[in-house]
């Protein structure tokens, strides 16, 4: 059991929205939220390269080639910072790859939905990395200092991931009507999996209570997920795209958008490993990671070289 002296010291740190550092005394939950947050955050972006991937071969021009190519790096690059973050919490990248691949550790569900047309590289720029940037930016206020300074950087370049996005929507939504078909397809495949990756409802919600009073989250599930509602139907209605949800109109009285029942039982059944994508995802990362080993282990034998030479000068 923590100290309660200590415990009351450290809420009052979060309270006066103090950052705690590595070394700062946390509680051993605090630790643990962060590092399942922050892995399944860094395992989100590695696994959310590989629809990305297989259109770069297939991009419609070179200038859209490379804008994807920058945009998969983008996300390397923000797996490698979160890994890093998590790693100052105690735990060893090893663990972390070791739980994911083990299907212990969770990774964000939409990246589990197939990308079958260039258009869904539009869409999942436009809502999927626009949902991410909803929850990024309330994220640059999170508690855990190495986690907030993390997202500054992901949050200015997930802001240019999203303007691909839109930009690629804008192409398809001016073009000919099959191509603005294609766009409209794209959006009715994935609005839901956006809305849904805020995750379940606040009161269905595992750790959000807890997490909101530590501010590792600084608001709730579902505020940001009608921020991210609100925001995004102007965007498509400028493009004459229409939303698959019926139930969706703007409502005088809040100032927010009504929208439908989201299917939480296709929720979950992904969340479990059961969607369209989930074995071929897992299974690509492990056998990308098991193909790199030996990268792995040459790095490590020459920057023992170096360090070796180093001692004996």
């Amino acid at each position: 059991m923590d100290d309660p002296k200590k415990l009351a010291e450290f809420q009052e740190k979060i309270d006066a929205d103090i950052k705690i550092e590595p070394r700062d005394w946390m509680p051993e939950k605090y630790r643990q939220n962060l590092i399942r947050q922050i892995s399944q955050h860094a395992h989100s972006e590695i696994i959310g390269m590989q629809p990305e991937k297989n259109w770069l071969t297939r991009a419609p021009s070179i200038r859209a080639k490379k804008i994807l190519m920058a945009k998969i790096q983008d996300e390397a690059g923000h797996g490698l910072y979160l890994y890093c973050a998590a790693e100052t919490l105690g735990v060893s990248r090893e663990q972390v790859l070791n739980l994911l691949h083990e299907g212990k550790a969770k990774y964000s569900s939409v990246f589990n939905y197939p990308a079958i047309t260039w258009a869904d590289m539009g869409a999942i720029g436009w809502l999927v990395d626009g949902a991410a940037i909803v929850n990024q930016v309330s994220l640059q206020g999170t508690s855990y200092g190495p986690y907030s300074r993390a997202m500054v950087k992901i949050c200015m370049e997930e802001s240019f991931h999203q303007r691909q996005g839109y930009e690629v929507v804008v192409s398809l939504a001016k073009g000919t009507p099959e191509q603005k078909q294609m766009a409209q397809d794209a959006l009715n495949r994935w609005w839901w999996p956006s809305v849904m990756m805020f995750g379940p409802h606040d009161a269905e919600s595992a750790h959000s209570n807890q997490s909101l009073k530590w501010k590792i989250k600084r608001e709730s599930n579902d505020e940001l997920r009608q921020r991210f509602i609100d925001k995004t139907i102007h965007q498509g209605e400028i493009l004459g795209l229409t939303f698959p949800d019926p139930d969706l109109k703007w409502n005088e009285s809040t100032g927010h958008y009504d929208y439908g029942k989201i299917d939480w039982d296709e929720f979950w059944n992904v969340v479990k490993g059961n969607g369209p994508g989930n074995k071929q995802r897992l299974n690509h990362n492990i056998a990308a990671h098991e193909d790199g080993q030996w990268v792995r282990e040459a790095a490590i034998a020459y920057a023992d070289k170096i360090n070796s030479k180093t001692k004996t000068a």
